[in-house]
């Protein structure tokens, strides 16, 4: 769905230059947003030259330049440095109340609005590094300044790099953290075991490395297009007393389920105690 003649001009600005907002830009771009409407404050002036040069929009040195005539802010830099930019930018916050759409791991909504000088309407946003491809997925989480329109703006801007998922309670956004984005890690990390064990059998590299690969794309692409659950299929490629049972039943001798149960566990612990450590 191309962005609404509304929000195709809609003035932007991008606080950090760096790869996820580099998809966002050509994400919205591709899909009607008009260049000339975003602006991007990026310190790295290799970069701000390589977003002006491929984009066409309007790059700046300093975020307050970016974000003086925006009404919607994407602030896409580093979680260490986030208190201190949206402290530059807490007056100019206070004078226009933007909304504020942070892709920061580990800062809550309350945190990025304190910071903001407060009442400021906020989006708290975890898009996964598949968004590089325009294949990503991203959790949403609005606090209760930002109203029903300011929702969905949010929601149309994430959506350039792949579909949202909305939740009402913020304590979740660590889960969706732990789920989402880090799970791309999950499926490199099965992919390399799969890929070293071909060769342990005795593949040649090449053969191995294509096996894996287009076996996890097909396998994927099954579950998004199948529509059918997880269970299902895996039970559908498991014949009784072949070689996928052997296989499957090694991993759950190895305890595997509870082993990913407890991964994700870790994971959506990890984001809580860096939420903790920002306050």
């Amino acid at each position: 769905m191309s962005p609404s003649s509304s929000h195709s001009a809609t003035p932007l600005a991008f606080i950090g230059g760096g790869n996820m907002a580099r998809s966002l830009i050509g994400g919205l771009i591709a899909r009607g947003h008009a260049a000339h409407a975003i602006h991007v404050a990026e310190p790295v002036e290799s970069l701000r030259d390589a977003l002006a040069r491929d984009f066409g929009v309007h790059v700046h040195d300093t975020a307050t330049a970016a974000a003086t005539d925006a009404d919607v802010w994407l602030l896409a830099v580093k979680p260490q440095v986030m208190r201190t930019v949206c402290g530059d930018l807490s007056a100019l916050a206070q004078a226009r109340r933007p909304l504020a759409i942070s892709i920061a791991a580990g800062i809550t909504a309350a945190q990025l609005e304190a910071w903001l000088g407060g009442d400021v309407a906020v989006v708290r946003a975890m898009p996964n590094t598949p968004a590089l491809l325009g294949a990503g997925i991203t959790g949403l989480f609005a606090n209760a300044r930002a109203g029903q329109g300011q929702r969905e703006t949010a929601a149309t801007l994430l959506a350039a790099v792949g579909p949202t998922v909305a939740v009402s309670d913020e304590t979740l956004m660590d889960a969706v953290t732990a789920v989402s984005g880090s799970g791309p890690a999950y499926v490199f990390l099965m992919a390399e075991a799969m890929e070293a064990a071909a060769k342990a059998e005795g593949l040649p590299d090449d053969a191995a490395r294509a096996l894996v690969l287009q076996t996890l794309l097909g396998a994927a692409r099954m579950l998004v297009e199948g529509g059918e659950a997880p269970a299902e299929l895996r039970r559908r490629v498991t014949s009784p007393n072949g070689t996928t049972q052997a296989a499957i039943e090694t991993f759950q001798a190895g305890g595997f389920e509870a082993l990913v149960a407890k991964a994700i566990h870790a994971a959506t612990e990890r984001g809580r105690e860096l939420s903790a450590a920002n306050d």
